[in-house]
């Protein structure tokens, strides 16, 4: 009885690792995964096409490629490599619309990164609001305003 059992689940295991390997379906195998940008999809392409130029060459001085097909296959892997690098430079070049959006997201950074005011800062604790408060975000004390001197209420 036991020996059947165990022999039951060694079988389903076999029936279970060989059914991939044995199966005819192939939805969506041998296919090449695409990548999510176009951009990166002719980088993509254009790496492979430089990495077929290198295994051609290497081919080429172990003389087991004749020159005439060297260079048909060099001059045709080239043109395929500088249409690619065109198509990318041209995805890459940049609308009027997209130069501004750039203009505006370096100026806000720049903006970011000078220091804050100092009717931001808490003179208590040091800490930086954010916003123009009149009490401290971090421990509560009472800000000075433009309005006020130096020195803080109670």
């Amino acid at each position: 009885m036991l020996t059947g059992i165990a022999f039951a689940i060694a079988l389903a295991l076999v029936v279970f690792v060989a059914y991939p390997l044995l199966s005819t379906v192939t939805e969506g195998r041998g296919t090449l995964p695409i990548d999510v940008t176009p951009l990166a999809d002719l980088k993509r392409r254009r790496l492979v096409l430089y990495e077929n130029i290198q295994d051609l060459e290497f081919e080429y001085k172990a003389k087991k490629i004749a020159r005439d097909d060297y260079e048909s296959l060099r001059e045709s892997y080239t043109a395929e490599a500088v249409r690619l690098l065109a198509a990318a430079q041209a995805i890459e070049r940049t609308s009027p619309e997209d130069a501004f959006i750039e203009q505006e997201v370096a100026l806000r950074r720049a903006q970011r990164r000078t220091p804050p005011k100092d009717e931001y800062v808490c003179p208590q604790c040091g800490f930086e609001n954010p916003l123009p408060v009149k009490f401290c975000g971090d421990c509560g004390a009472r800000l000075r305003s433009r309005g006020q001197g130096a020195g803080n209420r109670p």
